[in-house]
C-alpha cells in the first residue's frame, strides 16, 4: 500500500493495516493475498533476465538482504505510516538506529553535535566516548533550557541537535517545536528519539524533526521478544541513511521484522492501557510515605507538565514512571526489587509485563558515579515500565515490596 492510502486512516487503523499486501501489489504476484505479511528469509534474489537484476541495483530492488528485504520493507512502510513520515529504515537495534541517524545527518570528524545531557546511557556513551574519540565535538546541554541550547548551537554550529521526546530515565519533556526552530536556525539536523512517547502521543516530524528514531525493542514490538531499531525521515534523506546501512551492515533480519510488525498491530491498544495505568501508579507513589520523589509528566508536580499537556494533546503521558526511595541507596533498592513478585526486575521497557529497573546499575551502569550524579541519577532511583496487567495488582505488588 502507498503512503497516501494511509492518510485518511486514524492511528488505530494504520497500526493494524500498514505494511500489508493488497491485490495487485508488485511485491506479491500470486492469485491470493495472505492477510498476514509473509516472512522472506532469502538472502539473495534472482530475476528472469540479467537486465532486470542489474536494474534492481539502481532502483533499490531486492538483490541482497543487506540492501533490503520484502519483510523488512513491510515493517518500514508501517512505521513510516505511524510516524507520518515519507520513508523509514530498520536496523538491528535501537543503538544501531541512533548511530546510523547521526552519521546520515553528517556527524563526522571536525563537526559538532549538540545533545541532551540526560540521554539513555548507551546513547550518552556513543556520543561521549565513541564519537568524541573519532573527532566529533560533542556538547551536552539541558534541553529544557532553550537559552542554553541556543547558546551552544551559536558557539559550535552543530550538524546535529539530538534529544529524546521524554528523557531516559528522568522523564524530562523536550519542547520539540522550539528545539526544531533553534536547530534549523543554525543549520543543524534535528534528531528525536521518540521511543518513550511513541507515535501515539506525538509525531515529531510534524513538529520539525528531520529524523525520528525508535528502539523497536520497546513499545513498537511490545512483547520483549525482538531487538530492533527504526529511523523515519524524508525521502530526500533516505539515500544517506541507506548508504550508512549498507556499509555498516546493521540490518534487521526478516524474522525480527515480522515479529515487530506483528507487535505493531496492537500498539494503540497496549499503550492506551499502559499510559492510563502509569498515571495511576504515579499518583499512588506520590502519596506513599516511603517515596521521596516521583517523576512523571502526567503529574502537576512535574516541571514540564504543562508542556506535556500541549505536546501530547491529552492522549496520555507515557508508560514510564521514575521514583526515588526515601533515604535509600543500592542496598535498599536491591531489597525492594527482590521483594517484587509481579513486577519483573529486567533491563528494558515497553513490554506487556511491568518491568522495574535500577538505572544506576543498568541503563547508566557504564557512567561514572560523578557522571550519574551530574545528570541527576541518584542511588535511590528506580524506573518502572508499567505493563498491561490490572493496575490494582501492580499497586498491590509495589505496596508489599515497599514494606520490606
Amino acid at each position: 500500500m502507498t503512503r497516501g492510502q494511509y492518510s485518511d486512516w486514524r492511528m488505530e487503523t494504520r497500526a493494524v493495516h500498514a505494511g500489508r499486501l493488497i491485490p495487485g501489489d508488485d511485491r506479491d504476484r500470486r492469485p491470493f493475498i495472505p492477510t498476514v505479511p509473509p516472512i522472506h528469509p532469502s538472502v539473495t534474489y534472482y530475476y528472469g533476465r540479467m537486465e532486470d537484476l542489474d536494474a534492481a541495483f539502481d532502483a533499490e530492488g531486492y538483490v541482497y538482504a543487506r540492501h533490503g528485504s520484502p519483510t523488512v520493507a513491510a515493517l518500514e512502510e508501517a512505521v513510516a505510516a505511524l510516524e507520518e513520515g515519507e520513508t523509514a529504515m530498520a536496523f538491528a537495534s535501537g543503538m544501531a538506529a541512533v548511530h546510523a541517524a547521526l552519521l546520515a545527518a553528517g556527524a563526522r570528524a571536525g563537526t559538532a553535535v549538540v545533545a541532551a545531557r540526560d540521554l539513555y546511557g548507551a546513547t550518552y556513551l556513543l556520543l561521549d566516548r565513541l564519537l568524541r574519540s573519532q573527532g566529533v565535538n560533542v556538547r551536552f546541554v539541558d534541553v529544557t533550557d532553550l537559552a542554553e541550547v541556543e547558546a551552544a548551537c551559536a558557539e559550535v554550529c552543530p550538524v546535529v541537535l539530538l534529544v529524546e521526546t521524554v528523557s531516559n530515565p528522568l522523564l524530562k519533556v523536550a519542547d520539540l517545536p522550539a528545539l526544531a526552530e533553534i536547530a534549523h536556525r543554525y543549520g543543524a539536523a534535528f534528531l528525536v528519539d521518540n521511543t518513550f512517547a511513541t507515535p501515539y502521543l506525538v509525531r515529531p516530524l510534524s513538529l520539525g524533526a528531520d529524523f525520528v528514531i525508535h528502539s523497536g525493542t520497546k513499545y513498537l514490538g511490545g512483547h520483549g521478544d525482538v531487538l530492533a531499531g527504526v529511523v523515519v525521515t524524508s525521502a530526500a534523506r533516505r539515500e544517506a541513511l541507506m548508504e550508512v546501512l549498507k556499509t555498516m551492515g546493521a540490518n534487521l533480519g526478516p524474522m525480527e521484522a515480522w515479529l515487530l510488525l506483528r507487535g505493531l498491530r496492537t500498539l494503540v491498544l497496549r499503550v492506551e492501557r499502559q499510559f492510563a495505568s502509569a498515571q495511576a501508579v504515579a499518583r499512588w507513589l506520590e502519596a506513599h510515605p516511603r517515596i521521596a520523589r516521583v517523576l512523571y509528566p502526567g503529574l502537576p508536580s512535574h516541571p514540564q507538565h504543562d508542556l506535556a499537556l500541549r505536546l501530547f494533546g491529552g492522549r496520555g503521558f507515557g508508560g514510564i514512571v521514575t521514583f526515588e526511595l526515601k533515604d535509600a541507596g543500592r542496598e535498599e533498592v536491591f531489597r525492594f526489587m527482590d521483594r517484587l513478585r509481579l513486577c519483573v526486575p529486567a533491563t528494558s521497557l515497553g513490554d506487556v509485563q511491568t518491568l522495574v529497573l535500577y538505572p544506576a546499575r543498568s541503563s547508566h551502569r557504564s557512567l561514572t558515579p560523578e557522571e550519574r550524579a551530574s545528570l541527576g541519577i541518584t542511588e535511590g532511583m528506580v524506573r518502572i515500565s508499567v505493563g498491561i496487567e490490572a493496575v490494582e495488582d501492580i499497586l498491590a505488588d509495589l505496596e508489599e515490596a515497599l514494606k520490606g
